[in-house]
């Protein structure tokens, strides 16, 4: 039988954030350790309260969320879904707007620093999570491999420069595919116009000095899927 809640109840209302970003050739998610109950000790989402008094939307909660707890700035972010019910949160009925945001290592390596309890964790290894963070890790897994095959989403993974084997690398790692053909690949890219070179600039890979390259636009979507 499900609980029922009094129309009175004070509802939990939060913000919870997957953060993507590629370590060692695999997909990663941040997460963070819990200090307090429920679920003391175990690794979740980073996620937090919405401050109605500060707070404009769970946007801003998200964006605020990630900033004290990571440092990070200036992310990909978007929202993915909204999760609710009585027995999500033992606390009681509540509510989460989560959202998948994605970032370049380095990037966000450097903002960490030595200090924060952010650990980046293979998605695969991610199990245990309390809550239902582990649904929503998979819907943002989902989000980023669906909408990756029609747009310029994985890229995101990257620093704004990147050579197109780095390219064609993240989007095999986003995608979750085993190998994507790098003639095909190449020939997409400059059929839909996705990319552009960045005169004066390359990267040096293997000995050799190799393009570097940048998205046109911000996000990208397209009807033909890569």
């Amino acid at each position: 039988m499900h609980q029922v809640v009094p129309p009175d109840h004070k509802q939990i209302v939060t913000a919870d954030v997957v953060l993507l970003t590629v370590v060692d050739g695999q997909l990663a998610v941040g997460l963070i350790r819990r200090e307090s109950e429920p679920f003391a000790g175990r690794s979740a989402l980073i996620g937090g309260y919405v401050h109605a008094d500060k707070d404009q939307d769970t946007d801003a909660t998200a964006t605020r969320v990630l900033r004290q707890k990571t440092g990070l700035e200036g992310f990909f972010i978007e929202q993915l879904s909204t999760f609710s019910g009585p027995k999500r949160d033992p606390r009681g009925w509540s509510v989460s707007v989560a959202y998948l945001a994605l970032t370049p290592l380095d990037r966000l390596t450097k903002a960490l620093g030595d200090g924060g309890n952010v650990a980046l964790t293979p998605v695969d290894e991610a199990r245990d999570l309390p809550f239902d963070h582990a649904q929503i890790l998979a819907a943002a897994v989902g989000r980023l491999r669906s909408k990756g095959a029609y747009s310029t989403l994985p890229a995101r993974l990257l620093p704004e420069t990147f050579t197109l084997s780095e390219l064609q690398a993240t989007y095999q790692i986003a995608l979750g595919a085993a190998r994507i053909d790098k003639s095909s690949f190449r020939r997409k890219l400059t059929e839909l116009a996705l990319i552009e070179a960045v005169e004066g600039l390359r990267a040096e890979t293997g000995g050799r000095q190799a393009q570097l390259y940048r998205l046109r636009q911000a996000i990208s979507v397209f009807e033909r899927r890569l």
